[in-house]
């Protein structure tokens, strides 16, 4: 798992309208890379859904917000178009992305073990480097977490 302060992994992943991303594309910018179990399950839908709706203030401080899953651009157009999501979901089901940023292991889930994406966020300063690490991620409070952190965070 990444620690604050490491150099963030570089990336380059297509998104849910088949826009490549990477890492490098958003030097100079605050990154929020937020990597999720599901689409449209219950968790992920909330916390999806709280940054829709504080998007603008995203915006406004000039962070960008990409969502990561191991689902597959079908699957991440659907969840995008349903519940009106703003910003890029991006495609890692070879799960590269996944464990660069140490995201993969095993959970539990109605008493059953399995391997999974953990819900876990980065936020990623301009220069690169983690500057926050959100590992106890509460879907309705992630959005307000963060840009809490972020005003804190910026000069």
């Amino acid at each position: 798992m990444l620690h604050v302060g490491d150099a963030a992994p570089a990336f380059s992943a297509i998104d849910h309208n088949g826009k490549t991303h990477s890492l490098s594309g958003y030097a100079g910018q605050w990154v929020l890379l937020y990597f999720y179990p599901k689409d449209d399950t219950p968790g992920c839908t909330t916390e999806a859904c709280a940054l829709r709706d504080d998007f603008t203030q995203f915006k406004k401080i000039k962070a960008v917000v990409l969502g990561v899953s191991k689902d597959s651009a079908a699957s991440h157009q659907k969840f995008a178009a349903k519940f009106d999501l703003p910003f890029p979901l991006l495609v890692d089901e070879d799960l590269t992305m996944i464990k660069a940023y140490g995201v993969w292991g095993k959970k539990k889930f109605m008493g059953k073990e399995f391997a999974g994406v953990w819900r876990i966020s980065f936020l990623i300063n301009p220069h690169g480097q983690v500057a926050k690490v959100y590992s106890n991620v509460k879907p309705a409070e992630h959005a307000a977490q963060v840009l809490a952190d972020l005003k804190a965070l910026q000069p």
